[in-house]
C-alpha cells in the first residue's frame, strides 16, 4: 500500500471526484480525513467507508483553522491535502452578479489559499519524518482553454494554475510537493448539471444527446470518471511522485491536444 501510514485530508470529500479520492486513499492504507458542507455531500446516502468526516466550509477561515487543529490532535500530521472542493457558474461576466463571481473565488480559490496556509505547519512535521508531503489542487483544463457560458469558473482555475506553481516555489524547499490537476469532462454531479444548465448550449437536445456528443469531441471518445482521477492524485500523494512539482497536470482524454476544428 503506497500510503501507508500517511494522513490525508480531501476537501470536496463527499463529492463525486472527492469520495473517488478519498475511497483510494483508504485502500492504500492512509488515515483519510473527508471534509466538507455536509456528510452526505453531492451523492446519494453512503455506507461508512472508514474515513474521518469533517465539516467544513473552505471558505471559512475559523473553521478551517478548527479543521486544522483536529488533524494536530488526533494524529500530530498531514502527509496530504487534496483541495478538491469546487463550484461552478454558468453564466457570461454580464450574467454574473458580483455575489457569484465572488462566490466562485471564495471557494475555489479562497479556499485553496485557507486550507494550504493552515495545513503548512502539519506538513512540515510530515516532511521532517524524511518523505515529502503533498498538497495537490484542483485546476482544471478551463484554465487553459474555456467553455462558453463559464466565466468565473475559468477565472478561478487559471488564478489555482499560478498559485500552485507559486506554493511549489516557495515550499519546495521544506519538502512539502505542490502540484495541481487539471481535469476535462468527468462524470460527477457537476458535470450532470452543465448538461441541463444554460452553459450547456443544449439547443433542445435531449440529456443523453448531449452526453454522447460530449463524449464524440474527445479523441478517445469518451470523457472521464472520478476513479480515473484518484489514479492520478493517488500517484501524486505518493513517494514515487518525490520529484513531482510544480506542474499542472491535464487529464482529458486528449481533448485540450487536438485542433478544434477536427472535431467537425
Amino acid at each position: 500500500m503506497n500510503l501507508n501510514g500517511k494522513v490525508a485530508l480531501v476537501t470536496g470529500g463527499r463529492g463525486g471526484i472527492g469520495r473517488a479520492i478519498v475511497a483510494r486513499f483508504l485502500r492504500e492504507g492512509a488515515t483519510v480525513y473527508a471534509a466538507d458542507l455536509t456528510e452526505r455531500g453531492s451523492l446519494p446516502a453512503h455506507d461508512d467507508d472508514g474515513s474521518r468526516f469533517v465539516q467544513m466550509n473552505v471558505a471559512d477561515e475559523a473553521v478551517v483553522q478548527a479543521a486544522m487543529s483536529k488533524v494536530q490532535d488526533e494524529c500530530g500530521k498531514l502527509d496530504i491535502l487534496v483541495n478538491a472542493a469546487g463550484i461552478e457558474i454558468e453564466k457570461t461576466i454580464e450574467d454574473t452578479t458580483l455575489d457569484e463571481w465572488n462566490q466562485s473565488f471564495a471557494v475555489n480559490c479562497t479556499g485553496t489559499f485557507l486550507t494550504s496556509k493552515y495545513a503548512l505547519s502539519l506538513m512540515r512535521k510530515a516532511a521532517q519524518e524524511g518523505t515529502s508531503a503533498s498538497i495537490i489542487n484542483f485546476g482544471s483544463y478551463d484554465g487553459f482553454i474555456a467553455d462558453p457560458g463559464l466565466a468565473a469558473y475559468c477565472a478561478t482555475k487559471g488564478a489555482v494554475h499560478a498559485l500552485t506553481r507559486a506554493m511549489a516555489c516557495d515550499h519546495g524547499p521544506e519538502g512539502i510537493r505542490v502540484n495541481a490537476i487539471c481535469p476535462g469532462y468527468i462524470d460527477t454531479p457537476m458535470l450532470q448539471s452543465f448538461f441541463t444548465g444554460d452553459g450547456s448550449g443544449g439547443g433542445g437536445k435531449t440529456i443523453d444527446q448531449l452526453q454522447q456528443a460530449v463524449r464524440d469531441v474527445h479523441p478517445m471518445r469518451t470523457y472521464g470518471t472520478p476513479d480515473d482521477i484518484a489514479n492520478l492524485v493517488n500517484w501524486l500523494a505518493s513517494d514515487e511522485a518525490r520529484y513531482a512539482s510544480g506542474q499542472l497536470w491535464v487529464l482529458d482524454g486528449g481533448l485540450s491536444a487536438q485542433v478544434q476544428q477536427m472535431k467537425l
